[in-house]
């Protein structure tokens, strides 16, 4: 059962939209519109206590853009795994990969979705 989304917490997702960084951005262009396999992905959304950067509903897949401060995070796994017990699969892509590789990491996501249920 979904729990509703604090109105403090909608605003945080709201602002992180409005303050992406330049991974995010040019990863959305790549997501948004339904541009990969007619997937409908949406950014920054509340999930429990996280707020994922972008997810499929559909697939039950989550894209996170990583920058340095995530690098051997614990906090991440801990992230993961409870995202893992909702029943999602998260993928991370560091931003340099993202910016300098996106048809890579695209790949990736588009093969993974289609072996998600």
């Amino acid at each position: 059962m979904r729990q509703p989304v604090s109105r403090q917490k909608r605003s945080f997702a709201k602002s992180l939209r409005a303050n992406a960084t330049d991974a995010e951005v040019a990863l959305w262009r790549l997501l948004r519109s339904r541009r990969l396999a007619q997937l409908k992905f949406r950014r920054q959304v509340p999930i429990g206590p996280w707020i994922v950067d972008f997810v499929c509903f559909e697939r039950r897949l989550i894209v996170e853009a990583d920058g340095s401060q995530h690098a051997e995070s614990n906090d991440d796994r801990m992230r993961d795994r409870d995202l893992a017990s909702r029943g999602f699969q998260v993928l991370r892509f560091w931003n340099n990969d993202i910016l300098m590789q996106s048809q890579s990491v695209i790949e990736v996501i588009a093969d993974t979705a289609t072996l998600s249920p």
